[in-house]
């Protein structure tokens, strides 16, 4: 994931951070609920910082936190105390902050007196806004001054500010204070044993109207509308349940982040997708919304298809070098209101990703299999040719058969596959790899994007069509594995740099392949038994570069560091190739990582050994919670299960292989071709109720594309 140069140069998010999100909307503040403008703090609507101050003080304090639980990912209850100025600790007086994010916030503070005096307080409330970029803020360098005017009414404060031709307007309504222009305060008397409370509303507001999406206040005895969409999705997704607690709490914890990282396309708004994380992430991005998707299918299929539906509204149609706009190509990152100084490619919209355009294919071929109307199917396929045309148009651009990348202007990513970092691909000794760059795994999507289009025509009874791209995924795999392949280190290079050299460095991304079905049979089990390697190995995950590399750093972000949901791929691989053992490691030792952070797991954390730190060390900016981070448990249990339906060959295939440890597993309520299923799993016996007619549960191995692409090759010749 990346914005201005993956955003490895950005400030950290100082630990006891609090972070709500709510769609595209978020606050990030302070343990006590302060928001500081001299920190990556502030509550942000539509990428801009709405509030960049909200300093509460009692008697000219500020609160002393005690606590910080998060009820939702988009509410958060702090705990404070008003400290003493007679030098005691212990204090009577305690504050209580209920926040709820959406488009704003809306908080509610009670002050209790566990006196038995009654309390003179005087409660003020220093609010300012900036309305700096999302990347100013990140960067801590803002860069625009806005000429701004404050203007009080009543039981409100409306900040407003003009620059140049846009003009922002956040509205703070106050019941009961005394409101000015940098203030709101509230003289309370609390009787002794007693307690005092008020409810403030942060709102933006356009041309003097709040957006469709503002907070009210719900009726007693009414949810809001954040409390009833959550509801909505928890009564759509599975319910389950696990004899390991640890585990369930994960899964669960998974849940709420993918529930609260779902956004509606604009356009659209009956599309839900994904975005990719928080706090600087919350937006459309066509890497990780189609991975964090495809990673959730079993959860709620609708995602990854209101993901391609959107990608492929949005999909290029123009070369334009500095948005790197190409046709056909899949974009890689959306954003709503950035300035053209901080935004890739200086537009709304930005296309430098090598590797979102094949994943969209592979995305469609998963999504055909979950039973979608044909039409929906018959809809994208127009978009997949197009994406499959720009693979060879634009992707190949040396025509030598491989998908390589060099930016085409200075502002956008040096490196544009996942590893996005500016010095994120390298040789064995640390040198950086000059472009265009092909990079292993995205030879990996695209073989698999050729075999699903192979399929796809297959099943429409296109045999040359579907020939044709089965020769092109059957040579790419055989070229890809005779100029990838180091014979004398035992695996593969990560890229081939501009010079067609073998970018030699032992990293994870080969691991990523094996889920794809390029890597021939004879080399999988030596890169599994690389990957499990001590220097590949961390003893919570795979590291994405190996510790007697020349640029490992334990704590880089793509040079030695662990990745989440690059340890999810990488599990699918070792499962499809018959590694259970390997898969069922790593899968364990992440699922611990998240012990250590109640049950979510990171963005990444750092590669430091297990037997040198007891614990995952965190990376200072890693974003929490992040897409495909909250995803990694529910593939790696999928994974394990062995759990693949095609619908439209009315099969289901089931081969668990979870661990002992974790016990065994009850589903229910699990889509399935517009129905729901029960699925029971015990002593890695499976049983499945429910099934929609037509289709045939199977306890075994599913077929995989090459097999199934065989078949209908044979089928064209009788």
């Amino acid at each position: 994931m990346a914005g201005l140069d993956a955003d490895t140069r950005a400030g950290a998010v100082v630990p006891g951070t609090v972070t709500l999100v709510e769609g595209s909307s978020f606050c990030i503040s302070s343990a006590n609920g302060d928001i500081h403008p001299e920190y990556p703090h502030g509550v942000f609507h539509e990428d801009t910082r709405i509030l960049s101050r909200w300093n509460l003080t009692v008697n000219g304090l500020p609160l002393e936190p005690l606590t910080a639980e998060m009820k939702e990912p988009y509410r958060a209850l702090f705990a404070c105390r008003v400290p003493r100025r007679d030098g005691y600790a212990d204090s009577p007086l305690i504050v209580e902050r209920e926040r709820e994010v959406a488009a704003g916030i809306l908080e509610k503070i009670t002050v209790w007196n566990h006196s038995l005096q009654s309390a003179e307080c005087t409660l003020a409330l220093s609010v300012e806004s900036d309305f700096a970029d999302l990347f100013e803020v990140k960067e801590a360098h803002v860069r625009r001054r806005w000429e701004e005017s404050r203007q009080t009414d009543g039981e409100s404060l409306t900040i407003r500010a003009t620059w140049q031709d846009v003009r922002k307007e956040v509205v703070v309504k106050a019941s009961g204070a005394r409101i000015s222009s940098d203030a709101l305060t509230y003289r309370i008397s609390i009787p002794p044993h007693g307690h005092w409370n008020t409810a403030l509303t942060v709102v933006p507001a356009v041309d003097g109207k709040n957006p469709p999406a503002h907070i009210v206040r719900p009726a007693s005895g009414q949810v809001s509308p954040r409390d009833q969409r959550r509801q909505e999705w928890v009564a759509k997704i599975p319910v389950l349940h696990m004899s390991n607690q640890s585990i369930e709490r994960t899964l669960r914890r998974s849940y709420d982040d993918l529930g609260s990282l779902r956004i509606e396309d604009p356009d659209h708004p009956e599309r839900i997708v994904v975005a990719a994380g928080a706090p600087w992430f919350m937006t459309l991005f066509g890497r990780d919304s189609l991975w964090a998707s495809s990673m959730a299918i079993a959860v709620d299929p609708s995602l990854a298809l209101g993901t391609l539906q959107t990608l492929a509204d949005r999909q290029g149609s123009v070369v334009d070098k500095m948005s790197e706009e190409e046709p056909g190509k899949i974009l890689h990152e959306v954003r709503l209101d950035l300035s053209s100084a901080l935004a890739l490619g200086g537009k709304s919209a930005y296309y430098g990703s090598v590797d979102a355009t094949p994943l969209f294919v592979c995305v469609l071929g998963e999504v055909s299999r979950w039973g979608f109307a044909p039409d929906l199917i018959a809809a994208l396929l127009p978009h997949a040719d197009r994406a499959l045309d720009w693979i060879r148009d634009y992707g190949d651009k040396d025509g030598d058969g491989f998908v390589e990348y060099a930016r085409l202007n200075d502002r956008g990513l040096i490196n544009q596959g996942w590893k996005d970092s500016w010095d994120g691909i390298n040789f064995a000794d640390g040198t950086i790899a000059e472009p265009p760059i092909a990079l292993c795994e995205v030879q990996a999507h695209v073989y698999t994007a050729y075999m699903i289009r192979s399929k796809l025509a297959a099943d429409a009874g296109d045999v040359a069509l579907a020939a044709e791209y089965r020769e092109l995924g059957e040579k790419l795999k055989k070229q890809f594995n005779e100029q990838f392949w180091l014979p004398d280190r035992g695996y593969y290079a990560i890229a081939l740099d501009g010079k067609k050299r073998p970018v030699d460095a032992c990293a994870s991304n080969m691991g990523q392949c094996l889920v794809f079905g390029i890597i021939d049979d004879d080399k999988a089990p030596l890169v599994a038994e690389r990957l499990m390697s001590r220097e590949m190995f961390s003893g919570w995950g795979v590291r994405t570069l190996a510790t007697d590399m020349g640029a490992y750093n334990p704590a880089s972000y793509h040079n030695g560091s662990v990745w989440p949901h690059d340890n999810a791929i990488i599990v699918g691989g070792l499962m499809r190739c018959g590694f259970v053992d390997q898969a069922q490691r790593i899968s364990t030792a992440l699922l611990e990582a998240a012990e250590y952070s109640r049950g979510r797991l990171p963005e990444l954390f750092c590669g430091f050994d297990r037997n040198q730190f007891a614990r995952p060390v965190p990376y200072p900016t890693a974003c929490s919670p992040q897409a495909w981070a909250a995803t990694t448990p529910l593939m790696l249990i999928k994974s394990l299960m062995g759990y693949h339906p095609d619908v439209g060959l009315g099969r289901l295939w089931m081969d668990p292989a979870l661990p002992e440890s974790y016990g065994d597993l009850h589903i229910t309520n699990a889509p399935m071709a517009g129905g729901r299923i029960t699925i029971d799993i015990a002593n890695s016996v499976p049983s499945v109720q429910g099934l929609p007619d037509g289709m045939v549960f199977h306890h075994g191995a599913r077929p995989w594309m090459t097999d199934i692409a065989e078949k209908a090759r044979l089928r064209g010749k009788d």
